[in-house]
């Protein structure tokens, strides 16, 4: 069954970067949400899953991006879509900024690692799975753009190497995560800090996407 001609859907990696603009977009007839899971096996399966169902008029692969280049700070919204993508006009004038994404197999956890990155890449930021629907979305022919907000600059370290914690499917283990924590009570703080501030970036990036859907027509 093919979706209306309006239809966009708007990819997130993890529940907890959807969640904030579910709650601001509401019950809008025109967009749907998808999750996907982390890493790009997850987004490529959990994408060709939802364009099964229905064939929007354009996807949106959206969530959190660590910082590469390093004037960009926390709570930057970047895209990056091909030149005839039919909503980059309203990306930007909802405040977002055009910009080169990496897709990497692994979560950059250090300054060290995302400066490498981008001397290796030359990417303003690094993510983890919109390689992989893009390349989906080429292969139906739906447009497709990415949209990312930085959640940890390019000289922050995170309070953990999560990669260490991450199962074979992308999913955090949490035992061993509450585990490693426990160890070293001193982390619950910086933990609790990336919390609050991946919250305020996903906020910011749900603030773009709901301007950026209001209107259906597409």
């Amino acid at each position: 069954m093919n979706a209306p001609p309006e239809r966009v859907l708007v990819c997130f990696a993890l529940p907890g970067e959807a969640r904030p603009f579910r709650r601001r977009a509401g019950a809008r007839p025109h967009v749907r949400v998808w999750v996907t899971g982390m890493g790009r096996d997850n987004a490529r399966r959990a994408l060709r899953e939802a364009l099964a169902v229905e064939r929007p008029a354009v996807v949106l692969t959206c969530g959190l991006a660590g910082g590469l280049h390093p004037a960009l700070a926390r709570g930057a919204v970047l895209f990056s879509a091909a030149p005839d993508f039919p909503g980059s006009a309203r990306l930007v004038a909802a405040g977002a900024r055009p910009a080169v994404f990496h897709c990497a197999d692994r979560i950059a956890a250090t300054a060290a690692e995302k400066r490498r990155l981008r001397e290796a890449t030359g990417a303003d930021a690094v993510e983890m799975e919109s390689a992989a629907i893009a390349a989906v979305c080429r292969e139906t022919g739906v447009p497709c753009a990415t949209v990312r907000v930085i959640s940890d600059a390019a000289d922050e370290d995170l309070p953990l190497d999560f990669n260490r914690y991450l199962r074979p499917d992308f999913r955090l283990d949490w035992p061993r995560l509450l585990s490693a924590v426990a160890l070293r009570p001193g982390r619950w703080r910086a933990l609790r800090a990336l919390q609050q501030q991946t919250r305020a970036a996903a906020e910011r990036l749900a603030e773009v996407l709901a301007a950026v859907t209001a209107d259906p027509r597409w």
